[in-house]
Parts: C-alpha cells; sequence; structure tokens
C-alpha cells in the first residue's frame, strides 16, 4: 500500500476524481434489501433552472451528513435526487429569452413555446445537478426524478381525479392573488408583505334624497370605481341611523345601500367602510353575506377596465391620481393622511399584488388539513427544533382553500376538459375522445396549469413509483427525515403531509428537520438586489468542498439562521491542512506496521487519546442521533485539533524515533487506530479528504463510503487516565506560558521547579514528567514541599502544582527590561486615553451602550496587561540584583 501523501492537501487534485469514482462504482445506488433497515431522504428539488446558491449547499450538506452516516451505519440508504419545474421563474427565464428575438409566447404560440421550455430544460436543467456533485452529495444519481417526468405527471393526474371525485377540488370565483407582470395567481403564502409608506385619502360618499354624507378612509382610491356598497359595525352609535339608506358613489353615481356587518373595525379610519367585492379579499366576504354585486375595475393586466367607465386603459397607479384629482376638483375630498401600511408583493417579480375576482381552481383544506394537524398533536410526526410546531399548527388551524390553478403555459395542465356543445365539464386521468355526455368530439382543454407546489406536495412518494405500488414505495416509505428551511414550512412542508396522509394513509417522513438561513456577516438575507450573495462553487474553486461543508456545519444550530463569514471557511480550511499534515506524518512513521503485530504496554498518553476518542466517537453519535450536527461536528473538531494532533501526535514522536520495537508497535497502533476512527467519523462532514487520507491507511473495504461506523467500546474509557493527562498538559501549558512570556530562547532547556502536596498528582508528575520536558523543553523536579520559594523565577499555579522557572541565565535581563518597559509606557499610554474617554459626561451619555461598554472592557483589559508587565518587571529587577 503506498503510504506517501502530498506535502500540501490540494482539493482540486482530489475532489472530481474522488467523485467520479464513486459515482462510477455506484457507491451511492440503493437496491431493495428487504432485510435491512431503510433510511430514505427525498431531496428538496431544486428549480430545474437555478444555481447552486448558499441555502442549496447548507440545505444538501445536512442531507449529505446524515446519509453518509446512516450508509456507513448500514442501513438500506437511498437519497433520492431531482429537480422541480418552477413554472413560474422556469416560464420567465423562457419568455426572456424570446424577448431578445423580439418575440412573445403569443407570437410562437403554446405548443412552440413549451418546445422552447423544454429545449431550455435540456440545457440548463443538468447545471445544479452538476454542481451538486461538486458540493460531495451522495445521491442516487440512477433515480434522479423531475416533476414533470412521465412517472410524476401520472401522479399529479391521479391526484387530481381522486381529489375532484370527492368534492375536495372544485371550480368557483374568488378573490386572488394576482400578479400583473408574471399574469397569473400566486397562493396567500406566496405574497411577501412588505411595510410601505403610503397615503389614507378621506372622501366624502353623500347619500340620497337628502342632506348630509358619509365619509370613508382608503388607501386605494382607484378602486372605489367598483364599490357597491358602504359597510358600518352594527355596534357603531355614529352610523345606526344610516344604516338602511343609500349613497352615491362619487364620480360614478352608483347608489350604494348603506349595510351594517361586524367585520368592520369602528377604530380604523372614520369607521364607514368602502366595499369593493371584486378587489378585496375582505369586502368579497361582506358581499356574499349580503348579496351585493361583484363589478371588476381592475383587469389581469393592472389597467382600468371598461367598467371603471372614463378611466378605462390607466394603469392603476395612473387610475389613482386621476381619481384623487377629479375629488378633489369635485369637492369629495377631504384630506390626505400619511399612512404606513403592509402591501403584498409577489415574491417572484417583487410587483405589488392586485386582490382580484377570478374564477379558478381550488382544493379544499378543511378536510385534508384535520388529519394533518392530528399526525403532529399525537407525534407521529416531529419537528426539530419542536418549536416549528406550533408555527405548523397555527398555520394549519386557519388555513383557507387552496387556489391551484395558474395562468401559464409550463407545467401540470390541469386534466380537465370543456365540451363546446353541452358544457359539461369532463375531468380525465387521459385525454377524452369525445364528450360522455352528449358524444361530441368538440372538447378544449382548460389552458391553467397547476401550481408548482401541487406536484412538489406529492414529492415523497411520487418519486418511490407511486400510484403503482413498487417495491421502492414499500420498503423506503414513509422517508426518515425532511431537511428543509424554515421559510417553506407552509409552502411545501404541510402539503406534502396532508397530501400523504390522503393518498397513502401515512406520513411521508418521521422527522421535520429546519435550519435557518444563511446570512451575510451583517446579518442580511443573501439577495441578487443587495449584491451580496456568495457563490458556493466560487468558495469550492478557492477553498475546496470540504471546507465550505464543514464551515456550514460547524457553524449550525438547528433552526437557527447563520452569518456567513470568509474568517470561518479560512478556518476550515486550517482544520483541513491541520489534519492532512498529522495524517501524513503518521503514514511517514509506519514502516514495520503490522496490523496484527505485537504491542507492548499502553503509556498514560495512549491510554488518554484512546479514552477521548471513545468519549467523541459517542458524543458524535448522539449529536448526529439528535440532528445537532454542528455540535458533533465541533466535537469532532476539538477532538483532532487539540488532542490528537496538539498533544498525542507529539507525545509519539520520541517512540517512533527512538523508542523499542515493542514500543514504536504500540504507538503505530494507537495512531492508526485513532486515526483511522476518527476519519471514519468525519467523512459525513468532509468526505473528500477523508477518503483520500483513509486509502493510504491500512483499512478493511474498498471505500470509507462503505465503511463501518465505528464501533464503541467503552472499555476504553480511562477517566483516571485522563485526569492524570489533565494534570501533565495544564503543567505544560503554564511553564510554556512562562517560557513564552518572559521571552525564554525556544533552543534553551529550562529548569522547572513543581511543588506538589498532593501524593496522586506528584505521582503522576514523577512517572509522566518526561512528557512535560519533552513538551516544555523543561528538566523536572518534583517537590512535596519546599523550604523557601525560590528568588529570582518565574511563578505560577496549576491543577494546585506550584511551577518555578529560575530565570538567571537563562536570559538577557538587561534588554528584556527594556523591551517590557517600552511595552508598559504604551500600554499606560492606551490605558490613560481610555480612562480619559470614560470619565467625560458627555461620552457616557451620548455614547450609544455598546460603545461605552466596548470602552470598558478595553480599560479591563489594558489594566490587566499593565499587572502582568509590572509582575514580569518586578522577577526581572530581582533577577538582575541576583
Amino acid at each position: 500500500m503506498k503510504r506517501d501523501i502530498p506535502s500540501a492537501y490540494d482539493p482540486h487534485e482530489v475532489e472530481e476524481k474522488l467523485y467520479a469514482w464513486w459515482e462510477t462504482r455506484k457507491f451511492f445506488h440503493a437496491e431493495v434489501e428487504p432485510e435491512k433497515r431503510p433510511f430514505c431522504i427525498v431531496m428538496p428539488p431544486p428549480n430545474v433552472t437555478g444555481e447552486l446558491h448558499m441555502g442549496h449547499a447548507l440545505n444538501n450538506t445536512l442531507q449529505d451528513v446524515l446519509i453518509r452516516w446512516r450508509r456507513m451505519q448500514g442501513y438500506n440508504t437511498l437519497w433520492v435526487p431531482g429537480t422541480d419545474h418552477a413554472g413560474i421563474a422556469t416560464q420567465a427565464r423562457v419568455e426572456e429569452h424570446l424577448a431578445q428575438e423580439g418575440l412573445s409566447k403569443y407570437d410562437v404560440g403554446r405548443e412552440e413555446f413549451l418546445r422552447r421550455t423544454w429545449e431550455w430544460k435540456h440545457k440548463y436543467g443538468t447545471r445544479i445537478t452538476r454542481q451538486l456533485r461538486r458540493l460531495g452529495a451522495s445521491c442516487d444519481w440512477d433515480r434522479e426524478r423531475f416533476t414533470m417526468d412521465e412517472g410524476c405527471s401520472e401522479a399529479v393526474r391521479e391526484v387530481f381525479v381522486r381529489l375532484y371525485e370527492r368534492g375536495l377540488i372544485y371550480r368557483g370565483y374568488y378573490i386572488v392573488n394576482w400578479c400583473p407582470r408574471c399574469r397569473t395567481t400566486i397562493s396567500d403564502i406566496e405574497v411577501e408583505h412588505e411595510e410601505t409608506p403610503g397615503q389614507l385619502y378621506y372622501i366624502r360618499y353623500p347619500l340620497q334624497d337628502r342632506e348630509g354624507y358619509v365619509v370613508i378612509a382608503t388607501t386605494r382610491p382607484e378602486t372605489m370605481l367598483g364599490d357597491t356598497a358602504v359597510a358600518v359595525n352594527p355596534e357603531d352609535e355614529r352610523y345606526r341611523h344610516l344604516v338602511g339608506l343609500t349613497a352615491v358613489l362619487p364620480l360614478v353615481g352608483r347608489e350604494l345601500p348603506i349595510i351594517a356587518d361586524a367585520y368592520v373595525d369602528p377604530a380604523f379610519g372614520t369607521g364607514a367602510l368602502k366595499v369593493t367585492p371584486a378587489h378585496d379579499p375582505n369586502d368579497f366576504e361582506i358581499g356574499m353575506r349580503h348579496n351585493l354585486p361583484q363589478v371588476k375595475v381592475i383587469g389581469p393586466d393592472g389597467r382600468m377596465t371598461e367598467e371603471a367607465g372614463r378611466y378605462q386603459g390607466l394603469d392603476r397607479c395612473a387610475c389613482r391620481k386621476e381619481v384623487v384629482r377629479d375629488l378633489e376638483a369635485q369637492g369629495y375630498l377631504v384630506k390626505i393622511e400619511e399612512h404606513r401600511h403592509a402591501v403584498g408583493h409577489c415574491y417572484r417579480c417583487h410587483t405589488a399584488i392586485e386582490p382580484m375576482l377570478s374564477r379558478q381552481w381550488f382544493v379544499r383544506m378543511q378536510p385534508l388539513a384535520a388529519p394533518a394537524i392530528k399526525a403532529v398533536e399525537d407525534g407521529r410526526i416531529r419537528f426539530v427544533p419542536e418549536r416549528f410546531t406550533r408555527i405548523y399548527l397555527n398555520w394549519l388551524y386557519n388555513i383557507r382553500d387552496w387556489c391551484i390553478s395558474r395562468q401559464l403555459w409550463w407545467g401540470h395542465r390541469i386534466p380537465v376538459w370543456y365540451c363546446l356543445r353541452c358544457e359539461a365539464e369532463i375531468v380525465a386521468r387521459e385525454e377524452p375522445r369525445v364528450c360522455p355526455k352528449c358524444g361530441n368530439p368538440e372538447l378544449e382543454q382548460d389552458p391553467d396549469v397547476l401550481d408548482t407546489w401541487f406536484s412538489s406536495a406529492l414529492w415523497p412518494f411520487s418519486t418511490l413509483g407511486w400510484p403503482a405500488a413498487t417495491q421502492e414505495l414499500r420498503h423506503f416509505y414513509p422517508t426518515s427525515v425532511l431537511v428543509t428551511g424554515r421559510d417553506i414550512i407552509f409552502f411545501w412542508v404541510a402539503r406534502m403531509i396532508f397530501a400523504a396522509l390522503e393518498f397513502m394513509q401515512e406520513v411521508p417522513f418521521r422527522d421535520v428537520f429546519i435550519h435557518g438561513l444563511v446570512l451575510d456577516a451583517l446579518g442580511r438575507k443573501m439577495s441578487k438586489s443587495l449584491g451580496n450573495g456568495v457563490d458556493p462553487l466560487e468558495v469550492i474553486d478557492r477553498y475546496g468542498a470540504d471546507s465550505l461543508r464543514f464551515m456550514l456545519v460547524t457553524g449550525n444550530t438547528p433552526g437557527n439562521d447563520q452569518r456567513f463569514h470568509f474568517e470561518k471557511l479560512e478556518g476550515a480550511r486550517n482544520f483541513c491542512n491541520k489534519l492532512w499534515n498529522a495524517s501524513r506524518f503518521v503514514l511517514m512513521n509506519l514502516d514495520g506496521y503490522r496490523p496484527d503485530g505485537e504491542t507492548g504496554g499502553m503509556t498514560l498518553g495512549d491510554r488518554w487519546i484512546l479514552s477521548r476518542y471513545e468519549d467523541t466517537l459517542v458524543r458524535v453519535t448522539e449529536n448526529l442521533e439528535a440532528y445537532d450536527l454542528g455540535e458533533a461536528a465541533r466535537a469532532l473538531y476539538e477532538f483532532v485539533w487539540d488532542e490528537f494532533c496538539d498533544w498525542y501526535v507529539e507525545l509519539a514522536k520520541p517512540r517512533l524515533y527512538r523508542g523499542t520495537p515493542a514500543e514504536r508497535a504500540t504507538a503505530q497502533h494507537v495512531l492508526v487506530t485513532v486515526l483511522r476512527g476518527t476519519l471514519e467519523l468525519l467523512h459525513p462532514f468532509m468526505p473528500f479528504i477523508t477518503e483520500a487520507i483513509w486509502q493510504h491507511l491500512p483499512h478493511a473495504g474498498e471505500t470509507i463510503t462503505l465503511a463501518p461506523w465505528p464501533a464503541s467500546v467503552p472499555a476504553r474509557r480511562d477517566l483516571e487516565a485522563e485526569a492524570a493527562m489533565n494534570l501533565v498538559m495544564e503543567v505544560t501549558r503554564a511553564v510554556r506560558h512562562i517560557r513564552s512570556e518572559m521571552n525564554i530562547p525556544p533552543s534553551s532547556r529550562a529548569a522547572v521547579l513543581l511543588v506538589c502536596p498532593d501524593t496522586a498528582s506528584r505521582a503522576v508528575l514523577e512517572r509522566w514528567g518526561d512528557y512535560i520536558e519533552t513538551l516544555a523543553l523543561a528538566e523536572l523536579q518534583v517537590f512535596s514541599e519546599l523550604a523557601a520559594e525560590p528568588r529570582q523565577a518565574a511563578h505560577a499555579v496549576a491543577g494546585g502544582v506550584e511551577i518555578y522557572v529560575p530565570l538567571a541565565g537563562l536570559i538577557n535581563t538587561e534588554r528584556e527590561t527594556a523591551r517590557l518597559a517600552r511595552q508598559l509606557a504604551e500600554v499606560e499610554k492606551d490605558l490613560a486615553r481610555v480612562e480619559a474617554k470614560l470619565a467625560n459626561p458627555g461620552f457616557l451619555t451620548k455614547a450609544p451602550p455598546e460603545v461605552v461598554a466596548k470602552e470598558q472592557e478595553k480599560r479591563d483589559e489594558l489594566a490587566h496587561k499593565r499587572a502582568a508587565l509590572n509582575e514580569r518587571l518586578r522577577v526581572l529587577n530581582e533577577v538582575a540584583g541576583g
């Protein structure tokens, strides 16, 4: 076996070659193995024409950690990858492409437009899956799915027909969220509400056939052209005498009944409400209760309709200005007030949403929501962290019917046909040839497509073969866990749950592992408009996939957002280099190593590192079980860097270089055991570097990907060895600190006196003092007590041990005293400046509290540094004085 590895780790030389090998050897492919326990994740499908962003990188890294871990544990592991057709986003991209040719979708027609969209999908649709490979995602690419592939399309039609037959899908007029730019409806949860400055317009509505008027307040005077009533609260004494009378709509002359409805808030505006049933969801409900007509004055293009009279053809914003001008000219405008309010915007193009009366297809949600609520309340589905349970339930408790039709061409076309003779509505799984009622062959399919989330809701079972009863569906369903961002609990998670319970009579997954967003260094959401996005592919090119993955995981706590810092990325890359260099050292010192060879007795260091490894193994496994992946990664980081590399590797060197054959064999055995096991624990987090090193170590099997997860051996835990080694390390650190503080030359061996009254601790220091001598370049003497405190010596206390380092002859006291005096002068100068600032009343009253706190912290640090420098100067003066 080739033992030598390059002197430096270069991810570019490793990552793509390894991934190609993994994929060629089908290490990620899963066949149904009934005798094994299944573990299955379906990937939240990214948009087919999208590109990998930091949210994808985090989400798929977390999934891959879980998948690789369970695969190593011996589960029958399946990770189903796939992409979403992303109706609005993909259609918009193709329409932009057409616009560059001077064409619109109407110019080319539906069939040609769809041909071009499929062409676009085939050209760009593999980009994001190639990028996921760069990240190291260990998906079963043989099972890749697409929300509009043949199987998923069949599942969508089957679900639509069954829901329709159950009376849970219906067509009706309702107020929908309409985007005039995208020219389609969007669901309630796709509307982003933004606090926006606006105005509140107070308008007089004259009473008919009598003196007087009622004043209403509105933020949208252009919609008054569609008013069909004025409403007041029945308990409002100010207006009770007006109920039953008629007002006249200014500018239009339409008669408006004055009605009483409990919805009206007496505290808002004047307490009198203009009712526009065709352009406000609450007004629509009032209109239904009072049988009001619906007058649609704004069209799908955001322009005023024929019903708007002389304002027809104006853009809605331009119409507002015209209406306000005319109201003022005719004496109807009372006043205008500044008013901040939440305005809904399209989540795709950020255009202000137009509530609009439209005939659409809906899913009746109440009957579907009830089982989805129960599944979470009774614990069949668990949210991690648990606090997201309440968010999910609150949404379902108050759910409205789901508008599922979209006025697009790209997507699952609604499987409904209309007879042009008898107007029958035909819902079918396959395209009918004739009308089943009258036999007419002239049928026209509904032009709309289904909401993208309709097909995504079926993802956990459609990807496993449903509606066919496949062996994959029987074995891998329900899936094990859904890993997803907190921002799509409503969009996707809830819909998957109610769809699965309706069609599979079983939950879609056992656990929902929620992660937060990746924000920029200032805590802002990454976005194109802010220009603060970080491209994961650029990061991988510069730092390697393992560094990115490890940085994302160590910064993660379930459900919480995290900030992206390049400094943390540098730290992850440094960790890779540290691991590589330590591994290279081990490999360079395995000459003569025999896995089954005889070894000598274990040293304290051997027992300690094996005990720490056992503890780390248990903690990593427990944290993975609890979905605390960040804590698992941090435990590994601390073990590798702080214990294995910084201490044990150094302790092993004397035996590797100068030990007896048995001592060398023992050190080799422990190094290989701990390093190989640690690489296997690290593999789910950092798959590339761990495979690259593992292949050079003695091992069984073809790849670390399929290596067994390290088994816990409780007998390895040795708390006595850990306590003894902790004492040795504390004393070593203290001696090193004295050497650094007193500027003792690195090549000079220092005499060190240790005073330890505790018998057990003194025995440890006497037995294992050679560790301290090696690691701190010291010559030890250990005492139970000293008759007198040594003079001319630096002093410290660690672990109950008094430490003295005589300085005479070790340092140039004159030069060191001058150096420290210069440092002390600088510190006193800085301290005086900070104290002056903190003594200034103007600073204390005007500066923000966090700025004052920072200055106070700086003062305390400088005072501590001054005391330390004075103590070191005292010792030096003592040495110089003899």
